[in-house]
């Protein structure tokens, strides 16, 4: 049974809807924000699903363009449905843009990152450490907030019907010690324990691979389950993200992830190398408990 569409993604898909009748209907954005007396910027944020759209404005849209009336009401319905809140919501002041309902509502979700742990795989002390390196000026209250809005978003690999997940980390990840040495052995255990899981596949790029695909920046490929939902790729940075949906850009990333995956350790050999660092990582921090340092 799959789960239940999310508010942000049926926004997505009556964005896709409304702009497919208009194109059918030989209209352009301006003449549809003539005719509705509205502004053609108006139209084109919502064909994009960059702001929700009114139950009446959808009606209205599917008139001009001579949809009949049963096709009609079911998008009306639809935007309705579209303007509910998702859990995501009771963290509003973490979680910007559509990238969570997004995320809950995907097939399968392919990741890569060279510099730290995927978000849903990190712990609650590495989010914690992570956090307050890359935002230093946040108060305590508010890495409360944001490390408590990751630990929801977690839920998603325990759900009933999860996502499958696939990360393909850098070698440096393992080895870059955040939060002290406990913590980074914690979290590379966890690593070890998430790989286990059915849904979940963990693939280490080796030091030895040398250049690869993905060294210039993290990214995400979202992968729905209905046709009339596209693949989304979003790349992220420190404060914001981009979404691609272009199927060209989606072609170029998921190309990039089929390099990686290739030029990536197999998930067995990736597990081994994880419970090796962490053993490491151990016996380095009993030498220095035991010599002072």
């Amino acid at each position: 049974m799959a789960r239940d569409l999310s508010p942000t993604v049926r926004r997505r898909r009556l964005a896709g809807e409304l702009r497919r009748f208009r194109e059918a209907a030989n209209l352009t954005i301006d003449e549809v924000g003539d005719k509705l007396e509205c502004s053609a910027s108006k139209i084109s944020r919502i064909e994009t699903g960059h702001v929700g759209v009114t139950p009446r404005d959808v009606r209205d849209m599917l008139e001009l363009y001579g949809i009949e009336e049963d096709r009609r009401e079911a998008l009306v319905q639809l935007a309705r449905e579209a303007r509910q809140k998702g859990w995501w919501h009771a963290y509003t002041e973490v979680f910007t843009g559509s990238f969570v309902g997004l995320e809950s509502e995907a097939a399968f979700l392919h990741t890569h990152q060279a510099l730290l742990v995927p978000g849903l795989l990190q712990t609650e002390d590495y989010t914690r450490a992570v956090i307050r390196a890359i935002r230093p000026d946040v108060e305590d209250d508010e890495i409360d907030k944001r490390v408590k809005g990751r630990l929801a978003r977690q839920r998603l690999l325990t759900d009933p019907h999860p996502p499958e997940y696939w990360a393909v980390i850098d070698e440096a990840v393992l080895h870059r010690v955040v939060g002290g040495p406990e913590v980074m052995r914690a979290q590379l255990h966890r690593l070890a324990e998430a790989a286990a899981m059915p849904h979940v596949t963990l693939q280490v790029v080796p030091f030895a691979t040398g250049a690869h695909a993905g060294m210039e920046t993290p990214f995400l490929i979202l992968g729905f389950p209905e046709q009339a939902d596209p693949d989304v790729v979003y790349v992220e940075n420190t404060t914001s993200g981009v979404y691609l949906e272009q199927p060209s850009d989606v072609r170029r990333y998921t190309l990039m992830f089929d390099h990686l995956r290739a030029a990536a350790l197999k998930p067995d050999d990736t597990v081994d190398l994880v419970q090796r660092t962490a053993d490491r990582l151990g016996r380095e921090s009993g030498k220095n408990e035991r010599s002072g340092a």
